[in-house]
């Protein structure tokens, strides 16, 4: 923890925002405590209630007042709501410790785009500063960093406040964050490799001496490998060709005003690349047109990696052999520029160091150079394991092929293995050993708990409709109809807004789409939709409700809707999960079974890559409703499959199941909860 470290003590949770812990919040407390002692981690399966947030903030901050070196605690979220919750709880913490301690500070940051008043388009660059005096910036950035550090603020006060003053909020928030306790930030921070080796230096961060409170941990595998999924096509290879020659020609200015044996070496390296990325590109054209002719129009392929990687050593061959032609009579000990061994680090680290007009810090807006010195390095390193798919597809002009790393766990392991210890946290962390494994946790320094939901059952049915299913070979307009009559009865029998979640937008479409349901309004989530869009729906069904109106929500597991929303103040009454979320058959699910197979057991390569990953879906839009004890909801399961052995170990052994095997069944069922159990 930076600057002056926190003093005094008293209580057994000295940094606790509540004056009474929650039910199951102690426990949580203690075990994250113990586990950080010992530089741990920590997996919690943390139901809405249990008060996560505010425990794992208070272990962390009395893990960090026992460190010698008092550490950073980066508590990392992909929810900007989720942000508000931070600050707020920070907030009630500094006025509990008041008079006491020294208050926490907190710096809370964004992406840039969101942060700052103008980025060029072109250039990437901030403008936030045009017109402001440069004598005054200094003074200004220096009370922007004493607002900010003074009191915890929402991000969104910290760039009005800017503004006004003319400087840089995402700048000068950087700035802030070595002199912070806790930094609030997006995941990329430690899990994007790029990222993070450009932002934890520049902002004063060593992650050797982070506490990381990863939230929503469920969905860090999957951010992780989308994080290092990188697409390379001809055009992006023409690209990185341009780049380069662009580069080369700064270097061969920067040569004769300053002829060093080190800018000519670098310049000698790039002409190499820039040779063999040209040759690359003709290459790479044929091997693409070769590949599209073995698959049909919206289907993919497995790519052989020994392939892909013969193509740059053909490349690297054949300039070669032109030089060594040009050479013939002039040497006769004519050598490879780069040992073969060697040419897949050269070209990656060639690549790495591009400097182009329109480079951004962004990731989205990294040189096409940046993202094939990337390709090459992950096939340099997991070329030869079973750990990278490369995967060719026939969408775009000229196809595309995708790298994947399947196993997330060889970036986390490395990253939870340098840091001050970690808590994983989530309501759908199910089962936390699984993602232990996953993740590669340190087994020796790992603990995992699945705690008790505070919520009474009786206050969270859940029924199963046995009648319906979304099964490939059962889906017929007989059975939509069926799943119709189970919504309509929902509705019949139960009062306020009622939510419906589908596997993917074209069954949303099929099933619920211009379908006329009695006694609501129909909302239905668009992919097209903003955030401003995302940030209304609360409002939306608040004041619908004040009118006496009812809505029906509809959207899509792992969408925003489901996920990305705190329904408050029991503004959800039902949630209706049609079907089972499990992804579709495709070359790259094909490979992740079969590696989960290899590395954890068979017996887990389908519970790991498909039935649990569904399941855990539909755990979060069950939990849509319920966000405070006061709340009270029934939810419906739309697919009898939820019933079968196979999904039913995938759910929390606690949750009880009720059937229905007709919609006045479902009907019958809903009068029944609706009368008898009231919201407090």
């Amino acid at each position: 923890m930076a600057g002056d470290s926190i003093i005094g003590g008293g209580g057994e949770f000295p940094f606790l925002a509540h004056i009474e812990p929650r039910p199951g919040q102690i426990d949580m407390i203690r075990e994250c405590r113990e586990s950080l002692k010992k530089n741990g981690h920590h997996l919690a399966a943390a139901p809405t209630g249990i008060g996560k947030t505010a425990a794992a903030i208070a272990a962390a901050l009395e893990a960090a007042l026992n460190k010698n070196e008092k550490p950073h605690i980066l508590f990392l979220t992909g929810r900007q709501s989720q942000h508000k919750i931070v600050i707020d709880t920070v907030r009630k913490i500094n006025s509990m410790i008041e008079g006491v301690r020294r208050p926490i500070k907190v710096v809370d940051i964004i992406g840039r785009e969101s942060m700052c008043e103008v980025v060029d388009i072109q250039t990437g660059r901030c403008l936030c500063e045009q017109g402001s005096s440069e004598s005054a910036r200094g003074r200004l950035k220096d009370d922007v960093r004493k607002f900010i550090l003074e009191h915890p603020r929402h991000v969104e006060e910290i760039v009005d406040k800017s503004k006004t003053w003319g400087v840089c909020a995402w700048q000068t928030c950087r700035s802030a964050v070595k002199d912070s306790d806790i930094l609030v930030c997006d995941y990329n921070h430690i899990f994007a490799e790029q990222v993070r080796e450009n932002s934890l230096p520049s902002m004063g961060v060593s992650l050797n001496n982070c506490i990381l409170i990863v939230d929503e941990a469920h969905n860090l595998p999957d951010r992780i490998r989308m994080s290092m999924e990188r697409v390379i096509t001809p055009i992006i290879i023409r690209n990185a060709a341009m780049e380069l020659e662009e580069y080369m020609g700064t270097l061969e200015n920067s040569a004769m005003k300053n002829p060093s044996a080190n800018t000519m070496q670098s310049l000698e390296e790039v002409q190499w690349t820039f040779e063999v990325i040209k040759l690359l590109r003709v290459k790479l054209g044929d091997y693409f047109r070769s590949l599209h002719s073995q698959v049909s129009d919206d289907d993919e392929i497995m790519v052989n990696i020994s392939q892909f990687t013969e193509k740059i050593h053909q490349a690297c061959d054949e300039f070669e052999g032109i030089v060594g032609q040009m050479k013939i009579g002039q040497s006769s000990d004519l050598r490879p520029f780069v040992d073969r061994k060697k040419r897949l680090n050269k070209l990656s680290e060639v690549l790495a160091k591009v400097v182009i007009e329109s480079e951004s810090e962004e990731e989205s807006s990294e040189p096409d150079s940046h993202r094939i010195s990337y390709i090459f390095d992950t096939v340099e390193k997991y070329g030869n394991t079973s750990a990278l798919c490369m995967v060719f597809s026939t969408k775009g002009k000229e196809g595309k092929i995708t790298t994947h790393l399947l196993d997330p766990g060889v970036l986390s392991g490395e990253i939870f293995a340098t840091c001050s210890g970690s808590i994983l946290m989530s309501g759908t962390l199910y089962p936390p050993g699984m993602y232990a494994d996953i993740l590669s946790l340190p087994k020796h320094l790992t603990t995992k708990t699945s705690y008790k939901s505070p919520f009474a059952g009786e206050r969270r049915p859940v029924l199963i409709a046995k009648d319906v299913t979304t099964r490939y070979n059962e889906r017929s307009e007989i059975m939509w109809n069926r799943m119709r009559s189970h919504i309509q009865a929902l509705i019949d029998g139960s009062e306020g807004h009622i939510a419906v979640f589908c596997p993917s937008y074209r069954l949303m479409d099929e099933i619920i789409g211009d379908v006329y349901f009695k006694g609501v309004k129909k909302r239905v989530e668009s992919r097209d939709w903003s955030k401003d869009d995302i940030d209304k729906i609360v409002a939306e069904l608040k004041s619908e409700r004040s009118s006496g109106n009812r809505i029906l929500l509809c959207g899509v597991f792992g969408a925003r809707l489901s996920e990305g929303i705190d329904y408050n103040d029991g503004i959800l009454s039902s949630v209706v999960c049609i079907g089972i979320p499990n992804p579709p058959p495709s070359v790259l699910s094909n490979s992740l079974k079969e590696y989960v197979g290899d590395k954890f057991g068979k017996e887990n390569a389908w519970r790991y890559t498909v039935t649990q990953p569904a399941i855990n879906s539909i755990l979060q839009a069950m939990g849509r409703p319920i966000r405070s004890v006061e709340d009270r909801a029934l939810i419906l399961l739309l697919d009898k499959r939820n019933g079968d052995r196979t999904y039913t170990n995938c759910y929390p052994k606690s949750m009880k199941m009720n059937a229905t095997n007709d919609p006045q069944t479902t009907k019958a069922f809903a009068k029944r909860f609706f009368k008898r159990v009231k919201r407090n």
